[in-house]
């Protein structure tokens, strides 16, 4: 008897583990493949909405350092203005 609940003791688990590896497919069903084309769809989505944003991004950084170059160039020129003006009233 006692051989017998020892010899269960070990064949029961290693059966267990059998009969759960059985029963996993190494196939998806439907509802996966379905789940799966569903991430993909908003994988690239994701995607391409980022390479949008990038483009996006890069156009109006280009913008905004010609801004700053425009800006630069009318300070340029308010102090040039601003010099001649002060030069102007010094000399009456």
């Amino acid at each position: 008897m006692k051989i017998l609940v020892s010899k269960l003791k070990i064949i029961v688990p290693i059966l267990i583990v059998f009969g759960w590896l059985a029963g996993c497919t190494s196939h998806p069903d439907e509802d996966q493949i379905k789940a799966l084309e569903e991430a993909k769809a908003a994988a690239t989505s994701a995607e391409q909405t980022l390479a949008g944003k990038k483009q996006e991004t890069s156009t109006l950084e280009s913008q905004c350092a010609a801004k700053k170059a425009e800006l630069e160039k009318v300070k340029a020129e308010k102090d040039l203005v601003a010099q001649r003006l002060a030069a102007k009233t010094a000399g009456k």
